[in-house]
């Protein structure tokens, strides 16, 4: 690693690991997992929302993937700003924010006003995820018990996918489709009441000034990429998507060359010398993208496609998050046994080859497929996601963390964001091409959640038409989505097998 990564404070070697390290833990795991249940059970009750509010198919697509959208482009800010004013301060204010603003999505009556709800809960969002990992290098200055600490941590939010779609679907059962926001009111009151009690402060000890400008261009070049990629991949080319894209690009260049002329900047650019940091936020960024497809139109293939209730889908989703909460724990001392590269690697090929198999899924594939596959998927990413995470985190001098966990986090939502413009887009484009039985509505073409309401309304023989044409549709594009994704996680496999040589977790504290 160069020598700008490997700066530490002069009294790091005479620092003692802080006694309640372990209960503060489970203070940063419980946001994690929060803001998961809170992704996956948007996945859940889509069906309901595009029922109840009829959205169109492209604000059905903003409804996803906008907290994205927000969330990646403020990561950095947010980071810095933890890294200035305080970490744990900027986790409970956002944490605060995030039960506030879940309120609005539960209770939003229009999609233009679930848009803005999902955005401003990007906002809060992007207070927490990289002040809990940032914390996490604060409290666990040894390499070995942080790597277990970064595997906890993954494996909340991992455990966070697997309660969010039990505890949404028994919701969805039993109440309208904004409980399901509801239900990060009292976890962020445990989070707020407990984490000011037990967790440390930590911010850098000369941290500069918070670069405003900075954070505009930040936001205005992710968002503006972003949408120019999201439109183009469902509409085809135009000048005003082109044109948002000129000036997101535009933006993130000012951005760059502003970061390295600063004296303090927002984010160290440097950082991106080390090979192993900019492998590991490369390979974060492919896997959650090729992942987006199969993520964000699971649940709607269990519900829609095979007939299961919330609760019975949220049930079949169980095996990626326990593969993937096992896989976390683990994952460190596999990385230290063999080699990072290998287990990254490895992990990021079985995800891959697991979506090949599905390529193959239909209308009635039986559930033990379905299970299995979602089983090695979550191994492969609790691998790979938990010791990328432990590579970024320790390459870098704790004052920075950060602004390194933001990174890391933006290569996710970034990479969720891209993923569900364009995977998402697959399936769109090949679902819109259905042919339905005379009479059919236009609106059954805008979703299949839409095919499924205007079925209600059409003679018995004519609904079972409508569904079925719409249902292998959806499936079509379904496939489609997970062979790209497989390509997609292919390609990073091989690209972090080249470019994670060599690189090691440390043994023991420095």
């Amino acid at each position: 690693m160069s020598g700008v990564l490997r700066a530490e404070p002069a009294d790091r070697g005479e620092r003692t690991a802080p006694p309640g390290r372990w209960p503060a833990l489970g203070v940063l795991a419980l946001a994690v997992l929060l803001v998961a249940v809170d992704a996956t059970v948007l996945g859940l009750a889509t069906p309901y929302i595009s029922e109840d509010l009829a959205p169109s198919a492209t604000q059905l697509l903003w409804i996803g993937d906008v907290y994205s959208f927000v969330i990646a482009g403020l990561l950095v800010s947010m980071g810095g700003l933890g890294d200035r004013v305080g970490r744990k301060r900027v986790l409970l204010v956002g944490a605060t924010a995030f039960g506030a603003v879940s309120v609005l999505n539960a209770y939003a009556h229009t999609p233009e006003m679930m848009i803005a709800a999902r955005a401003l809960l990007g906002v809060a969002g992007a207070t927490l995820m990289p002040a809990t990992l940032a914390l996490i290098r604060t409290l666990f200055d040894d390499p070995r018990e942080r790597s277990l600490a970064i595997g906890v941590w993954g494996a909340a939010a991992s455990a966070g996918t697997a309660v969010g779609p039990i505890v949404g679907g028994f919701l969805l059962e039993h109440f309208w489709w904004g409980s399901v926001f509801l239900i990060n009111l009292p976890v962020m009151a445990v989070l707020v009441l407990v984490g000011g009690r037990l967790l440390p402060e930590s911010r850098d000890p000369a941290p500069g000034p918070w670069d405003m400008t900075g954070v505009a261009l930040s936001l205005l070049g992710m968002v503006g990429v972003v949408y120019a990629v999201k439109e183009t991949a469902a509409h085809g080319w135009a000048w005003p998507t082109s044109l948002a894209g000129l000036l997101g690009a535009a933006a993130l260049y000012g951005f760059v060359r502003r970061q390295l002329t600063l004296a303090v900047p927002l984010l160290d650019m440097r950082l991106f010398r080390d090979r192993g940091f900019s492998a590991a936020v490369l390979a974060d960024l492919l896997t959650i993208l090729g992942l987006s497809g199969l993520i964000f139109f699971l649940s709607q293939y269990l519900q829609l496609v095979q007939g299961r209730g919330p609760l019975e889908a949220g049930l079949a989703e169980l095996p990626a998050a326990a593969g993937a909460v096992a896989a976390g724990l683990v994952a460190g001392r596999a990385a230290r046994r063999f080699s990072v590269r290998s287990v990254v690697s490895g992990g990021l090929a079985a995800v891959g080859l697991a979506l090949a198999v599905l390529t193959f899924v239909g209308q009635d594939t039986a559930y033990p497929m379905l299970g299995a596959v979602l089983l090695v998927v979550g191994v492969g990413a609790g691998l790979s996601f938990t010791v990328t995470s432990d590579v970024i985190l320790s390459g870098v001098p704790e004052e920075k963390a950060g602004a390194a966990s933001a990174v890391s986090e933006t290569a996710y939502e970034l990479g969720a964001a891209l993923g569900i413009a364009l995977l998402g887009s697959l399936v769109t484009r090949a679902y819109r091409d259905f042919t339905g039985p005379p009479g059919t509505p236009d609106s059954a073409h805008d979703s299949l959640g839409a095919a499924v309401e205007a079925a209600s309304h059409l003679p018995a023989a004519r609904a079972a038409d409508l569904l079925d044409a719409a249902r292998g549709a959806f499936v079509e594009g379904l496939t489609l989505a997970t062979g790209a994704g497989a390509a997609v996680l292919i390609a990073a496999s091989l690209a972090a097998w080249f470019l994670l040589g060599g690189q090691r977790l440390e043994d023991g504290a420095r």
